[in-house]
């Protein structure tokens, strides 16, 4: 020790100066606050759409950032857009298509929280910020990854975010379009409120808590903070005050055009039609699309209030200044607009969400339409937070330049992959291109035609801007990643599990469905906990 301190004493002060600047260089490192929410579309105040959520919270965090308005999902439901966040890579390129296990089958790929950790953060990890059934939370270099209960961690992590445990309204179903029906999968179409005093038992509101509750601990290390929010996905529960904030025959309902699906591929036509007789009729013949729109946007306004408790926590604490908060939804969601009811489309309302940055590094109160992908979060927090690049090849680009200067950021054109390879979308602030194969194309003037109406592949005036388009899209994809049943592969092991094929020892939950009806009520009771 005393020959270390002499030879410190010959250095220069400026190398002295340099070497007590890198001892401490950790202690200048930013904290990060991951936010996410599931089925959030573009309805936020802040985005200026219609109809207009009621999300005080999210204003404010655009209010000291930057709120982009045209930010696009990676993926078109909530397993690949996850997939491809926490890897950096797309689709296209890890398999992920459908399924959300991309830690399984590339086990070389560093997940965006194992880069965290190489760099001495603390990761802490909770709600649903992958993919919500049994086995499909990346479990590697986790500090601390929360779950409410016991029989979750013994479960393969399953999010199970309605259970007996927390609230749901009564009667059951609650909403006109499940009422006197037999809920057979998910909970599909289903809103109704629950009383203000259960707020705390609900599953979102928990890990609000809990995620506040580590900001107000002391954090040797910095930290990646990372929370996910399983509303406002199906079903629309949530306490009757966010009901309330909203007056149901105000509503806006989402512009329609009524022969909007006749001008599609014809691959795609019938099944869009299909679906829009299934659902968005069904709604308008029920009378019912206000009171559908009125849950979705309750629950928006519940996620809403859950992102305000950790950004109040945020405030409070000794981490305010050097922290960058990071809130995203996993895709859009269809109200009504071109008669869908949902995600797994290619058009704008899937592929557009609510995408805010805020902290150290980001400008203050801006709203910029330059087009960005949530591919781009992995490479942007490797050059803010300064980590150690990642095994795999990222496909996004880094937005820190972008957030610190919005307004002198190009537009680029970002991509989004559908359900099988070689079928994908590709965006800009003028245009989309949609590509099935090459007989089943769209295109749209968005900054035209916002609503998508028109399609204009076949006019022969625009073939150079879909060769251009076209262009920019890989020209090689790979394989789906195959998929696992979670009764075979899926293998418990205590706190832990692990996927092998063949060998799974994991036993489904029954799903937790309280009927009011006294016949439904009893079978529930011998199946369901």
């Amino acid at each position: 020790m005393i020959g270390i301190t002499m030879q410190l004493k010959r250095l220069p002060f400026c190398l002295l100066v340099l070497l007590a600047t890198s001892l401490h260089a950790d202690e200048k490192l930013p904290n990060v606050v991951f936010l996410a929410v599931d089925d959030m579309n573009d309805f936020v105040g802040c985005l200026d759409s219609r109809p207009n959520a009621i999300t005080p919270n999210i204003d404010r965090l655009a209010a000291r950032g930057v709120c982009f308005t045209n930010a696009h999902t990676a993926g078109v439901f909530c397993a690949p857009s996850r997939a491809a966040i926490f890897s950096g890579q797309y689709a296209s390129t890890t398999g992920c298509y459908e399924t959300p296990n991309y830690f399984v089958h590339h086990p070389e790929i560093e997940s965006l929280q194992t880069t965290f950790a190489k760099a001495g953060y603390s990761t802490l990890g909770s709600g649903k910020l992958f993919h919500h059934p049994a086995g499909s939370i990346d479990q590697r270099d986790w500090t601390k990854f929360f779950l409410r209960n016991q029989f979750q961690r013994e479960g393969g992590w399953a999010l199970e975010s309605w259970s007996s445990d927390t609230p749901v309204p009564q009667p059951f179903p609650a909403s006109i379009y499940n009422k006197g029906k037999k809920i057979t999968g998910g909970l599909f179409l289903e809103w109704g409120a629950i009383a203000n005093e259960r707020e705390e038992e609900m599953a979102d509101t928990i890990r609000a808590n809990w995620a506040a509750d580590q900001l107000k601990r002391k954090h040797d290390k910095p930290f990646f903070l990372a929370c996910g929010f399983y509303a406002p996905h199906y079903p629309n529960y949530c306490p009757q005050k966010y009901f309330d904030l909203y007056d149901r025959n105000a509503i806006e309902t989402p512009a329609f055009k009524e022969d909007d699906l006749d001008d599609l591929p014809e691959k795609i036509v019938k099944q869009r039609k299909n679906r829009k007789a299934f659902h968005y009729d069904k709604l308008v013949a029920m009378g019912a699309w206000k009171d559908a729109l009125l849950g979705y946007l309750a629950c928006t306004s519940y996620a809403d209030a859950m992102v305000g408790r950790i950004l109040d926590a945020l405030e409070a604490s000794p981490y305010a200044d050097n922290t960058i908060v990071v809130l995203w939804s996993d895709h859009g969601y269809h109200l009504g607009e071109k008669g869908q009811w949902g995600k797994h489309t290619l058009w704008e309302r899937t592929s557009n969400v609510p995408f805010v940055w805020a902290g150290p590094g980001v400008a203050k109160g801006v709203r910029t339409d330059v087009t960005v992908s949530l591919i781009d979060i992995y490479p942007t927090l490797i050059e803010t937070c300064n980590l150690p690049a990642p095994h795999q090849n990222l496909e996004g680009v880094s937005l820190k330049a972008t957030l610190n200067q919005p307004a002198e950021a190009d537009d680029r054109t970002v991509y989004l992959p559908y359900i099988k390879p070689g079928e994908f979308a590709v965006m800009n602030r003028d245009w989309r291109y949609i590509h099935y194969d090459d007989k089943n194309q769209e295109l749209y003037n968005v900054k035209e035609d916002p609503h998508e109406w028109n399609n204009l592949v076949s006019d022969p005036q625009y073939a150079d801007v879909i060769t251009t388009l076209k262009d920019s899209a890989p020209t090689e994809f790979s394989d789906p990643e195959p998929k696992l049943n979670s009764r075979r592969d899926l293998v418990i092991e205590g706190e832990t599990f692990r996927w092998e094929k063949g060998q799974g020892n994991y036993v489904p939950h029954p799903k937790y469905l309280p009927y009011t009806d006294p016949a439904m009520k009893q079978k529930q009771s011998r199946k369901g906990r």
